[in-house]
């Protein structure tokens, strides 16, 4: 669906109560469930723009690790300031965000993109939020899966994104928190608890043909293995420091992969699994899954073409959209 194509959508959806200053409550209710991703989160940028472009405002957002960001940015009325934010990200600039912390239990401390998320959400408390909002976390040790609905909304959030062994974990009424997705991946169990009548969900992990297939040819694995460089921190020399930890971020010119990013893959495939199972388990209304699989899980810099696939994806199913809207209005 081309962008032009939207009028005859807003000019519907302008007529419908809870446009403006009429009553939100006598159209269905619509919640949003915005999946995590890391770099791929991007993407729910283009999602939640081409639907507001459209007149469809989410009434319910509930959101796992990027999503939770993604999320809260669209209900504090933020998205354009993210959206500026992802567009200025380059290598050089994503790493100068990385506090490494070598003693504590992440590799970053976060402390860095805390305080950039201090500067534009401090004042918000989650439950004093326009539309309902909740972010996912995981807690450590017992692994129940934490809504966060009250309290400061850049700790929810941080909490939310805490990647097991990348981010240090956020204590949070007690509970020491972690990435969401390990449990929720695409919360559309939330926004149906909360009283979405139609829910949107938004996979960044749809795309990946193949995966959780069986290789039975062990031959397949007779290859020389490769020769890893060394991997100890060498002395006296700071700029060959940061250079190995650049290698160990963004992975090397060999193909090997840097620590971080086997972690990251590691956690991307268990989200995708437990992705899988739950929308299988409690489907969405409308399953939006932009073509992400190409965008690695670092690579924030390339917000430019990754928030025009998540537009892309929304634009497709925007008459489906609209004619459950219609099918449901009171």
């Amino acid at each position: 669906m081309a962008w032009h194509s939207l009028e005859p959508i807003k000019a519907w959806t302008a007529t419908q109560p809870g446009k403006g200053t009429m009553n939100r409550m006598a159209r269905p209710k619509i919640g949003i469930a915005l999946g995590g991703g890391a770099a791929r989160g991007w993407a729910h940028i283009g999602v939640l723009k081409t639907l507001l472009e459209a007149g469809i405002e989410p009434d319910i957002v509930a959101g796992t690790s990027m999503g939770a960001v993604a999320g809260a940015c669209y209900v504090t009325g933020k998205l354009g300031e993210l959206e500026d934010f992802a567009l200025g990200l380059t290598r050089r600039r994503i790493f100068g965000f990385l506090d490494f912390n070598f003693g504590g239990s992440g590799l970053i401390t976060g402390q860095r993109l805390g305080n950039r998320l201090e500067g534009h959400l401090r004042e918000f408390a989650i439950e004093k939020l326009d539309r309902r909002f909740v972010a996912v976390a995981t807690e450590l040790g017992s692994g129940h899966e934490v809504w966060l609905n009250k309290g400061s909304l850049v700790n929810a959030l941080k909490a939310s994104f805490a990647l097991p062994g990348i981010f240090r974990p956020v204590q949070i009424n007690g509970r020491w928190l972690i990435d969401g997705a390990l449990v929720n991946p695409v919360p559309v169990s939330v926004c149906r608890a909360l009283g979405a009548r139609i829910v949107i969900a938004v996979n960044l992990s749809g795309d990946v043909f193949g995966r959780g297939s069986i290789i039975h040819d062990q031959d397949a694995f007779a290859e020389t293995p490769m020769a890893l460089e060394d991997q100890e921190l060498p002395e006296g020399n700071g700029r060959a420091a940061v250079h190995l930890l650049h290698r160990q971020i963004f992975g090397r010119g060999s193909g090997a992969p840097g620590i971080s990013a086997v972690m990251m893959d590691a956690i991307n495939i268990t989200q995708d699994r437990i992705a899988r199972s739950r929308l299988a388990g409690d489907p969405p209304d409308i399953l939006i899954a932009p073509k992400v699989g190409g965008v690695k899980l670092f690579d924030f810099h390339l917000a430019s073409d990754t928030i025009a696939l998540g537009a892309r994806a929304a634009e497709k199913h925007l008459d489906e959209i609209i004619a459950a809207m219609r099918a449901l209005a009171a």
